[in-house]
């Protein structure tokens, strides 16, 4: 019976019978290449090469029988190789000693593959399942210490129980941490702490999603360098930087939202920049607070006091403050009794079948943004008709040195209201729609206003007697200074 090399490691297993007077030469060499299987060895890859196969020699020397096999070359793209036979079952260290910056593929059969990035080593085995055969890495490795005394890069999750002290870690995959994880010198007893050199410190955190949230007894410390947040706009979703203890020096640069929480501070002397959004508990800037776009407040107060912000204002011009035109003259200004020693009633009558006319003049705050104005006309009619009341307004802003006799801007009308009916009753107009002023107004202009019934937009059949007029007007600047 001839020999045969079915085994694992292409060992010749004698037949019955055979090599008599010379098995022991065939057992020596069986020996050695048991011891091979145990050994180092190299294998070269053809220049380039996308394919490459390892077939391990029947009962001869082969590199590819090795327990730590490194394959040499240079390669411009990936190389899958092939083990051969793939009826052997065996374990490897496979290292990818290649040139070129490419990976291998190492493979059996058609089944499952290893990849192996260059410059890295890998634990493999084979099932030797034949044609589906299928090459697989070594799993879940556990040991009870592990001392890294170079480089850990992990491609996946690193989950650590306990403590951990590295001197350079490189994690492209997600890390977990149930206990402490120190970075530098571990002499300050925080959570986490960053280090870098004093001069040029940069912590980088760039991703859209998930927070980033420093919980520690002093926060997060930045020495005379700068931390920076994230890279995109802010949005539902956007990260946040958690200040729950404060950061001391260096510069906090934001496109995410920044929350402090209560009573922390941003303190050394530094600076903080933020193009997304900030939420304070309690902010204290006893420095100058440049802010280039809208400042959001609740409640913004100046020495314990509320303080003014720009924005809406309304002037209220009394029907006393205002004169009949010229030209179709409303009437009055009239008094009129509700009831002895009840409040009394200054009035401009205007009359139902006319467009009556009255002005008034305001020199608008120097805060007024110089932009469009509405009214709010308060009104009543002595008697009872049911009937609607429209106004309308029109206005002219004059400077200094300028010419008063310049014609007014366009007219804008209130919607009519009906009256209650009961005579003497207020009534109080919605707001109107923007009204432009002429002219080119500007700080310490005059502007003059003319008021008037417009009978044709309305139906009330006795004399619409106006109150006064609400003006609403809209501020640049907190105060007139």
């Amino acid at each position: 019976m001839a020999s045969t090399y079915g085994n694992d490691l292409r060992l010749e297993e004698i037949g019955d019978g055979e090599q008599s007077g010379t098995w022991g030469n065939t057992t020596n060499t069986n020996l050695e290449l048991i011891a091979e299987a145990l050994s180092f060895g190299t294998e070269a890859i053809t220049t380039n090469a996308d394919t490459h196969t390892t077939t391990i020699a029947d009962g001869a020397t082969d590199p590819g029988r090795s327990l730590y096999l490194k394959y040499t070359g240079t390669l411009d793209s990936t190389c899958t190789i092939t083990i051969a036979p793939n009826s052997i079952s065996k374990t490897w260290y496979i290292e990818n000693g290649t040139s070129g910056s490419q990976s291998i593929i190492i493979s059996q059969g058609s089944g499952a593959n290893v990849t192996i990035p260059t410059g890295q080593t890998k634990t493999v085995y084979s099932d030797g399942a034949g044609s589906g055969a299928a090459m697989a890495e070594i799993g879940t490795l556990g040991v009870t210490n592990l001392a890294v005394t170079t480089n850990a890069t992990i491609g996946g999750t690193l989950d650590v129980d306990g403590t951990t002290n590295l001197d350079t870690v490189d994690i492209d995959g997600a890390v977990q941490l149930d206990a402490t994880l120190t970075v530098g010198a571990n002499d300050q007893g925080y959570d986490v702490i960053l280090y870098g050199d004093t001069a040029s410190a940069n912590v980088t955190w760039d991703t859209s999603a998930d927070d980033l949230i420093f919980n520690g007894a002093a926060g997060l410390i930045v020495p005379d360098g700068q931390f920076t947040l994230g890279s995109t706009a802010v949005s539902s979703t956007a990260a946040e930087l958690n200040l729950v203890d404060g950061i001391t020096a260096g510069t906090v640069l934001a496109s995410k939202a920044v929350i402090v929480d209560s009573n922390k501070d941003l303190t050394g002397g530094r600076n903080l920049t933020i193009s997304g959004e900030l939420d304070a508990a309690t902010l204290d800037i006893s420095g100058d607070a440049d802010i280039d776009g809208t400042l959001e407040t609740d409640g913004l107060t100046v020495g314990g006091v509320a303080a003014k912000v720009a924005g809406k204002e309304t002037i209220f011009v009394p029907a006393v403050a205002m004169y009949p035109s010229t030209t179709n003259p409303c009437g009055g200004p009239e008094q009129v009794e509700t009831t002895a020693l009840r409040p009394d009633l200054k009035v401009l009558d205007f009359a139902a079948d006319a467009d009556d006319f009255a002005q008034f003049a305001v020199a608008m705050p120097k805060s007024w943004n110089e932009g469009t104005v509405t009214f709010q006309p308060f009104w009543t009619v002595t008697g009872t008709n049911t009937g609607t009341v429209a106004w309308q307004l029109a206005g002219v802003a004059i400077t200094n040195d300028e010419s008063i006799n310049t014609a007014f801007g366009t007219q804008v009308a209130t919607n009519a209201l009906a009256f209650s009916g009961t005579s003497n009753d207020l009534m109080v107009s919605a707001e109107s729609g923007a009204v432009t002023i002429a002219g080119s107004p500007a700080a310490n202009d005059m502007s003059f206003f003319q008021i008037n019934r417009d009978t044709s937009a309305d139906d009330q059949t006795g004399v619409a007697r106006l109150l006064g007029v609400k003006l609403f007007f809209t501020t640049d600047a907190a105060n007139d200074a």
